[in-house]
């Protein structure tokens, strides 16, 4: 036990340790600054020049958006067209079949959305081409516009007054250029040296020790796990994702995929800020989220590593912990660690079974993604952030008699009620997707009963997890629910594309309010928001307005299966 838990400590301190300067390169590399990776400039410039770009002129947070919005209905259209033809496409040497068009369009929108949620079995739903050249590609360039995105709101936060933050394509581009591939390249290596395939090889056919004769699935895969990782992305390219042998061989494979999963979200914090040249606002912030973390990791390490009592009871040795549903060769507490960075992180991909965890666990898994502000997802994940900031001093503001202000700039009506309802937008999404979809299963059981292999109070928390997944961009689900068919594959479509698009859409416009204020210097009335007891005000904000919206709900299902087995 003392070996598995130094294990995570390992890894969670090194992932923090190498976040830091990680975080000062992004910050040297948004600002324009010198930087070991320079001689990537000739590149960038041609990409640029191909494409026709000036990515040295500034754009209102209006023009970032539009250029956001326009390039993702191009990729939304590629990737919709791959899905419905894959089957005529080359590269598919295990003849797998196209999508229907409703599978088609869940697919592409998760994607694009830095979602991946999966409606499918990555060796047998999707060909080595759209596994390549539409989800990898998608994977790249969705991650790279979260981290732009951010930097926008990073512009609009520095002294002064101004309407141009920087260029989103500069942004962009720098973040595959010089973040995203070379990183992704080291993770990839090390995947194949482990044993991950990367070969262009349809099924390998093999017989066990055993004597039986099976097909094993092959392909590109170290290429799509790395970035799939990197990019908080989460899609698994085998449907098993990473508690597949292939797609996460060994321990150090595993300690590497978490490793990268979590370093670009923590990395962004302390990016934030060097860029503002404010580092101790930064600490305040991954102080904040590290505690929220935490919070959720202790329960989930110690159920899933004390065992399952129903199974106990029937005499089966739980000094392993509750293993159904999880790998021998990462054990309990690796497995909890991962469920838990994977639903903060906004990733998704899993080395075990969330569908078995313990009720505890899932809830915590949950209440990561319902929270959807611990860490986060590339960019995004301190989007999301910022808007309970702008919150925290309003309401700060208000209760020692002054106007709100962050960082010199006042917090105002507009700002405000656009930071409401992208947080209100969270739970409506979740609870209400989640309340249609329980009406149409308790009104016609028979008609819906493949979507619920554990009806009941698991059944419950299987509907609520596949909404709280799609509303997180997360991509994570418990898989005992049946959820390729129309219903599943439109209603979590149009989930997820709210809840990218608005929640960027909206820190974005609060950012470019900002800009356009008059700076005022701080005094020595001013609420400092580098401080332990903003921190706490913050923490505090993220609780009440988003974990508490969704205690009932959790009482329906988590909650009262816990109380079952106890």
């Amino acid at each position: 036990m003392n070996k598995e838990l130094l294990g995570l400590l390992v890894i969670f301190g090194s992932t923090m340790l190498l976040a830091l300067p990680l975080g000062r390169y992004l910050a040297t590399v948004y600002r324009g600054d010198k930087s070991w990776t320079d001689f990537l400039a000739p590149l960038e410039r041609l990409l640029f020049r191909a494409a026709g770009i000036d990515a040295n002129r500034g754009m209102t947070w209006q023009q970032h958006l539009m250029a956001l919005l326009t390039i993702n209905l191009a990729w939304f259209l590629w990737a919709m067209a791959v899905f419905c033809l894959q089957g005529s496409l080359p590269l598919n040497p295990d003849h797998n079949p196209s999508m229907t068009p409703d599978q088609a369009f869940n697919t592409a929108i998760s994607f694009l959305v830095n979602c991946n949620l999966q409606h499918y079995s990555g060796e047998s739903g999707a060909t080595y081409f759209s596994q390549l050249f539409a989800i990898t590609f998608l994977q790249f360039v969705t991650a790279a516009t979260g981290m732009a995105a951010c930097v926008v709101v990073f512009n609009a936060l520095k002294e002064g007054t101004t309407e141009k933050l920087g260029n989103f394509y500069n942004y962009f581009v720098k973040s595959i250029t010089r973040v995203l591939l070379p990183v992704a390249t080291v993770v990839a290596l090390v995947l194949v040296f482990q044993g991950t395939p990367m070969n262009w090889g349809g099924k390998a056919s093999l017989v066990t020790v055993q004597g039986d004769s099976v097909s094993v699935s092959r392909g590109p895969a170290a290429a799509m796990i790395a970035i799939k990782e990197l990019g908080t992305n989460g899609g698994g390219f085998f449907g098993a994702n990473s508690a597949h042998p292939l797609e996460n061989p060994t321990y150090l494979t595993n300690a590497v995929e978490n490793f990268a999963l979590v370093l670009i979200p923590l990395a962004m914090v302390f990016a934030f800020g060097y860029y503002l040249k404010r580092p101790k606002l930064s600490y305040m912030v991954m102080g904040v989220m590290t505690v929220g973390f935490l919070m959720l990791l202790a329960p989930t390490v110690y159920y899933e590593m004390h065992g399952n009592p129903a199974i106990a009871q029937m005499g089966a040795d739980q000094r392993l912990g509750a293993m159904e549903g999880k790998e021998v060769r990462f054990g309990a507490a690796a497995s909890a660690y991962w469920g838990i960075t994977n639903t903060v992180i906004s990733c998704g991909s899993v080395n075990s079974m969330h569908d078995s965890h313990m009720p505890i666990s899932g809830m915590a898994e949950l209440l990561g993604m319902m929270t959807n502000a611990f860490y986060g997802g590339v960019g995004v994940g301190f989007l999301n952030f910022f808007v309970f900031v702008i919150i925290a001093v309003f309401i700060s503001g208000l209760m020692v008699g002054r106007t709100p202000e962050l960082l010199g700039k006042k917090i105002e009506a507009r700002e405000m009620k656009i930071a409401i309802i992208v947080a209100l937008l969270h739970p409506l999404l979740i609870l209400a997707g989640t309340a249609l979809s329980a009406h149409l299963y308790a009104g016609n059981p028979t008609e819906y009963v493949g979507w619920l292999a554990n009806p009941g109070y698991h059944g419950f928390s299987e509907m609520l997890y596949e909404f709280t997944s799609s509303a997180a961009n997360n991509g994570s689900g418990f898989e005992g629910l049946g959820d390729n068919t129309p219903w599943w594959n439109i209603s979590t479509g149009v989930v997820m594309l709210l809840a990218r698009y608005l929640p960027i859409i909206g820190p974005v416009a609060i950012a470019g309010l900002l800009a356009r204020k008059k700076y005022i210097p701080e005094s020595a009335g001013t609420l400092r928001v580098d401080t332990a007891t903003f921190g706490v005000m913050v923490f505090f904000v993220i609780w009440i307005i988003a974990a508490l919206a969704f205690f009932p709900a959790l009482a329906l299902g988590p909650l009262a299966e816990h109380f079952t087995l106890y």
